[in-house]
């Protein structure tokens, strides 16, 4: 009996130690941080700091230049406009980058002009541990684990007075709340983790986050699920900590609602036994946000409108980052079904392209890219099919502005801000009947269809063939309809109007 007496209270020490430690070492963080935000005004020439507050964006991609870094610079340009006391800081991942020229890109890629004055980066050295190939199995708990180490890099590095997830970090709330004890909020772009994932592994069907070896498997089937039922159950407990909470289209909304209010009877009763139901005590929310609110993702439609809708060259246009989920090689395979199909657009006269333009972020992605054009050589397209990657905003215009039809495969897009780029611009979309372009974007007006849905390169290219095929009358119709719900609905304005009505003042 005395032995285990001695070793309670050994553990109880041990603890105690370490509780004390971490407290000493978190109160040794927040004193530094003085020193910390007197350097940043000193570097941004502010001799008069009173009244300033400083709010800090968590975008580790700032410089990727896809529709996630235009909700973030629009936003940030919304505040240089009409918060001049609030200082901007971006914790970015991007040190391969100076300030000069990622504001140099974010002109160039999205023309939006930013102020130097009140916008600073922290640059920060571990963004590989959130990056997917660094933890090649249990991919989401290993890429929210490094998150949390990535969010103690930031806040050992500048506290801000509030913080703002823009990327869908979740778990590091528990992190700035520790370190910070300030409030966090989130723009959240695409669920971590949804409902639909859980059914999917539930049903065994097999997808590009559930691998065939483990849908074929139902013993790997059941112990995947039960990751993801822990794996949900913590996502939905570290959402909660959030203050307010927007997103980015009705679907997303759905998964993010479902999520906030998910529960667990069974890990309820396990968290509270466990020591980690202690450990996350002080991270309970007295008041947990039980919604989300949508902002529609901006696009800035002054140009795009600008376009004329009649006379478009023969081309399809694709704009999307070269990721494994915006599934590149579906509209290959779509193309060349089109092709094998109406032999007739590859010669001279009815000849048509595939143009493939998005971001290379990294090796990988880059690769990728080489991959498709070794998909579409060995499905004898590649004459017929164009590369630009990393293209330039105004090379981007010109695309728009001459093609006919809008191309995107992505299943369950969360919002698809390329879409509405599409529809301002007078392109005729042809998108995957999911997710945002499904509920929000090419839906009908005034009883009349803006584009196309299809589910398979078959139907795909039944799609694309329809729009190739309307009368002059039928497409320039179309093309008045897509672009003035595009306008009407996804403007700057609007995304403006409801960041603001969000609240995040009230908590700063």
């Amino acid at each position: 009996m005395g032995i285990y007496v001695l070793i309670a209270g050994t553990v109880v020490v041990l603890c105690t130690t370490a509780v004390v430690a971490l407290a000493s070492h978190l109160e040794a963080i927040r004193t530094r941080d003085k020193a910390h935000r007197e350097a940043l005004f000193h570097q941004l020439g502010l001799n008069d700091v009173t009244g300033k507050k400083i709010v800090g964006f968590f975008h580790p991609y700032c410089n990727a230049g896809g529709g996630g870094e235009r909700v973030l610079w629009t936003a940030i340009a919304f505040l240089q406009r009409t918060e001049p006391n609030i200082i901007s800081v971006i914790y970015s991942g991007d040190v391969d980058a100076t300030k000069d020229e990622i504001l140099a890109k974010v002109k160039a890629r999205f023309d939006i002009a930013l102020l130097p004055s009140s916008l600073h980066f922290v640059f920060l050295h571990k963004r590989n541990l959130i990056e997917d190939k660094s933890w090649p199995r249990f991919t989401m708990l290993g890429q929210s684990l490094g998150s949390m180490v990535l969010a103690w890099e930031a806040m050992n590095k500048l506290i801000p007075d509030l913080y703002i997830d823009t990327m869908g970090y979740a778990f590091t709330f528990h992190v700035v709340k520790l370190i910070a004890r300030i409030s966090v909020g989130s723009y959240t772009h695409y669920p971590t983790i949804s409902r639909n994932m859980l059914e999917r592994v539930s049903s065994r069907k097999q997808w590009h986050t559930n691998s065939d070896s483990v849908s074929s498997s139902s013993i790997l089937s059941q112990g995947k699920l039960l990751y993801y039922r822990l794996f949900m159950y913590y996502y939905s407990y570290s959402l909660r900590q959030a203050s307010f909470i927007m997103v980015n289209s009705s679907w997303t909304k759905g998964h993010i609602d479902y999520t906030l209010n998910y529960h667990d009877n069974l890990l309820d009763f396990a968290h509270l036994l466990l020591p980690i139901g202690i450990l996350t005590l002080p991270f309970r929310n007295g008041k947990p946000v039980k919604t989300a609110r949508i902002a529609y993702p901006p696009c800035d439609t002054r140009a795009l409108t600008e376009f004329p809708l009649e006379q478009r060259e023969r081309v399809i246009l694709s704009l999307a980052q070269f990721r494994p989920e915006k599934d590149h090689q579906a509209q290959l395979r779509a193309f060349h079904s089109l092709l094998q199909a109406h032999p007739e657009y590859s010669s001279s006269s009815h000849r048509i392209q595939l143009v493939l333009i998005g971001g290379s972020r990294n090796a990988d992605d880059a690769n990728r890219v080489e991959s498709l054009k070794a998909l579409a050589r060995t499905l004898n397209i590649l004459d017929q099919v164009r590369f630009i990657v990393n293209a330039s905003y105004p090379e981007m215009l010109q695309w728009l502005s001459k093609a006919s039809i809008g191309l995107s495969t992505m299943v369950d897009e969360h919002f698809g801000i390329n879409v509405v780029e599409f529809m301002a611009a007078g392109v005729i979309p042809v998108t995957h009947a999911s997710g945002g372009p499904l509920k929000d974007i090419v839906v009908p007006f005034n009883g009349q269809p803006t584009g196309y849905h299809a589910t398979s390169p078959e139907t795909f290219a039944e799609a694309l063939n329809a729009v190739l095929t309307l009368t002059p009358d039928e497409e320039l119709a179309m093309r008045s309809r897509a672009r003035t719900w595009a306008v009407q609905r996804f403007s700057e304005e609007e995304f403006e109007k409801e960041w603001d009505a969000s609240g995040w003042k009230d908590w700063l």
